[in-house]
């Protein structure tokens, strides 16, 4: 099977069959499950993961429901032990599980001076991503709750592959990404960093002075903090 959850969640059987299940609560279940694959979880926890404190007299009641629906999906997939579900996932069927795996071997990559595959990898491991993770679960709990960690595993992928591509000499072309991206996160003093040394490798030297004193204004403003070594 194939499961994605770095964009709208998406569900794929052993034959490429689309098998997504329909309904926000019983996606955030499935995510739940997902984000804790081959671990045994329990209904409480599901049920605090769905819910928090506002879970109703009935939740555990409702998660197990949730759990004779999901097994129309995933089969043998879903385990019961005792009180807790196991939703068993093989190495490679989860995109997060890709995505971290190839930053990985990015950085050993990067490690060894291989920065032509670490270049690679990360470029593979970026393109997993379809959006926001979890982007259809809207304002389920789950996705509230997920949606920060997720995204800055997202964001330090595309700052190490750029600072990858900056150590491979490139420059212009490496521009635009990164004004998009900083105007995206204007606080990230890295990517920051890295566009005024793609501008500075493109010869637009007075462009990248100007990059920085837009990033210390920034930062004076919005955090009252001066730039940090690196980026000064």
């Amino acid at each position: 099977m194939e499961f994605r959850i770095l964009g709208p969640m998406e569900v794929f059987d052993a034959n490429g069959h689309p098998v997504t299940p329909a309904g926000g609560r019983l996606r955030a279940l499935l995510a739940i499950l997902l984000l804790h694959a081959n671990e045994a979880v329990t209904a409480d926890r599901l049920s605090e993961g769905l819910w928090g404190e506002d879970a109703p007299a009935t939740a555990i009641k409702v998660v197990q429901n949730l759990v004779s629906q999901l097994r129309k999906t995933l089969a043998d997939r879903l385990e019961t032990r005792g009180h807790s579900y196991v939703l068993r996932v093989e190495p490679g069927e989860l995109d997060l599980e890709r995505f971290q795996t190839l930053v990985g071997q990015a950085r050993t990559c990067r490690a060894d001076r291989d920065l032509q595959a670490a270049a690679a990898k990360l470029s593979e491991a970026v393109a997993l991503w379809r959006g926001p993770a979890l982007a259809d679960l809207g304002q389920e709990r789950l996705a509230l709750q997920e949606a920060d960690w997720m995204e800055e595993l997202r964001l330090a992928a595309l700052e190490e592959r750029a600072s990858v591509h900056l150590d491979l000499g490139g420059g212009a072309d490496l521009v635009s990404e990164l004004e998009q991206l900083v105007h995206e996160q204007p606080l990230r003093e890295r990517l920051r960093a890295e566009l005024m040394l793609a501008l500075y490798r493109a010869g637009r030297q007075a462009d990248a002075l100007d990059a920085y004193r837009k990033a210390r204004a920034t930062l004076v403003e919005q955090l009252g903090i001066e730039p940090g070594e690196d980026l000064r």
